[in-house]
């Protein structure tokens, strides 16, 4: 069975720095990319950041430059170190394993707040 379980997130004020972990279960971390996605208070979900198999990253404009997605498979973690926070940033968090351009597996969620 498939999971991904999620940690690092909390309060920060602005302009901190918060690095989540997602760890997965199951078979999948040679077989899926990887990625983080957010949902704001508005509950609209933007997908943050994901990393491919081989390394690719591709990330949103609004945290290019200050959000960086990496992996480690031989721990079968992937994290999203995030600099520079904004106010803008709080979200819950969600780790997603991806096939095919599908989002196949999701993490329970963990919270991010920013405060100014």
């Amino acid at each position: 069975q498939v999971q991904l379980m999620e940690s690092g997130g909390g309060l920060v004020q602005a302009g901190g720095s918060l690095r989540l972990s997602c760890t997965a279960t199951g078979d999948i971390f040679y077989t899926h990319d990887m990625g983080w996605y957010r949902e704001g208070p508005a509950k609209q979900r933007e997908r943050v950041a994901l990393i491919s198999r081989t390394g690719s990253t591709d990330y949103a404009g609004s945290v290019k430059g200050r959000f960086t997605i990496s992996r480690d498979n031989a721990k079968n973690t992937v994290y999203l170190q995030m600099d520079d926070l904004k106010v803008e940033d709080t979200a819950d968090y969600f780790c997603v394993a991806r096939y095919l351009g599908t989002a196949d597996y999701w993490g329970q969620g963990t919270q991010v707040t920013v405060s100014s």
